[in-house]
């Protein structure tokens, strides 16, 4: 289930990085990548998705709470992320 939620995630904010959704997401995937922020994140935000991407920013929750977000698969999902952020339109 993990590499699947971070799948998931990984391809909306590819399909569309620049999306209120993507950013949302890509704003918790980046708190829960930073234990030394100690995973700042408004939970009001979580008001602004629409119920399939809150499942999934639940599902991520979850996999920090499993110290998943500490893997390999976990920081190569971001990077993808990161590169998706970045493109220029």
């Amino acid at each position: 289930m993990s590499d699947d939620v971070l799948e998931q995630v990984t391809a909306l904010i590819d399909a569309d990085p620049r999306s209120g959704q993507s950013l949302l997401l890509y704003a918790l995937v980046k708190a829960l990548s930073t234990a030394q922020g100690h995973y700042l994140y408004t939970l009001k935000k979580l008001r602004e998705l629409q119920p399939a991407q809150r499942l999934l920013a639940y599902a991520l929750m979850e996999q920090m709470a499993q110290g998943l977000n500490e893997t390999q698969a976990w920081r190569d999902a971001v990077r993808r992320m990161d590169e998706a952020m970045s493109r220029k339109y």
